[in-house]
């Protein structure tokens, strides 16, 4: 599922910004984007986070703006000396212009950097509750996503149950016709007075046996049943004992379609079938 949540917590002459994203993933993936000096605290900043917002491509931002613009800044002066030394040395040897070549250093990474090595508990305390702040937006967006897709799911399924549900005079109708189709396929090749209709009998019945979806049809309804129960739970991760249910319909969707021996009931078979891949394309977004 897809989440943002951003927020602005003012503290002392500074603003700490933090943005939380996320995109569909099968598991729990935080990538981190945070100021240098927030860096020792970064194992805590990933458990914080994986404690409270579960499964996905997790982007974290955190920013922290100086309120009177006079932040204090370092150069690394060795670090720009050696930057300064190959491009020059490149420049030349490739003939290429070294234009402003200043601007371009003082943009590569650490080359200017706040000058505070690390932060105190009052800073920590006040990031931390800007990130709580920020998770709770990002909860609340992932919350309203997923009532809609809850929505969609509960129909999908609905219809494919009201699908089933057509099958009956479909399956009484098909199995008429291919009495009829049998017994005068018999007498066109044998002549009505050669036809046993003892045999005749038993052998329908064992062809109609081999064709029968009752206990398919069975299967589905409660796989249907057990669906919308766990849908309606009220537990988070349920993505993926839904992705196993929705599995198992497809399964005598698939079996049912296999045995129908009849346009009516294969067109109700591929209207399920695509009711179902709206389900199936649903449950992998969900957590």
């Amino acid at each position: 599922m897809t989440g943002y949540g951003r927020v602005s917590h003012p503290f002392k002459d500074k603003t700490i910004n933090v943005e939380l994203r996320s995109l569909n993933s099968k598991y729990t993936d935080i990538r981190a984007k945070i100021p240098q000096n927030y860096r020792e605290k970064e194992h805590e900043l990933r458990k914080l986070i994986s404690d409270r917002v579960h499964r996905g491509k997790i982007e974290v931002n955190i920013e922290v703006a100086s309120d009177s613009g006079d932040e204090e800044y370092g150069l690394n002066e060795p670090l720009f000396r050696k930057y300064h030394r190959e491009l020059s040395r490149l420049s030349s040897e490739l003939n290429i212009p070294d234009g402003d070549m200043l601007q371009a250093i003082l943009r590569l990474p650490s080359v200017v950097a706040t000058a505070a090595d690390s932060i105190d508990e009052e800073e920590w305390s006040a990031m931390k509750t800007a990130l709580n702040d920020a998770i709770e937006k990002f909860t609340a967006f992932r919350t309203a996503e997923g009532n809609a897709m809850k929505e969609d799911l509960q129909l999908r399924v609905e219809n494919i149950s009201s699908l089933l549900q057509q099958l009956d005079p479909e399956e009484e109708e098909r199995v008429t016709k291919l009495r009829q189709r049998m017994r005068q396929s018999l007498d066109e090749h044998l002549g009505k007075d050669k036809v046993d209709d003892s045999r005749f009998e038993q052998e329908i019945l064992f062809y109609l046996e081999k064709i029968d979806i009752t206990e398919e049809k069975v299967r589905l309804e409660q796989h249907c049943k057990y669906f919308i129960e766990e849908l309606n739970k009220k537990q988070p991760l349920k993505g993926r004992k839904l992705s196993f249910i929705s599995q198992e319909m497809g399964r005598e969707i698939n079996t049912m379609g296999a045995k129908a021996y009849s346009s009516s009931i294969q067109k109700l078979v591929v209207e399920m079938k695509d009711e179902l891949e709206k389900v199936k394309e649903q449950v992998a977004n969900t957590v």
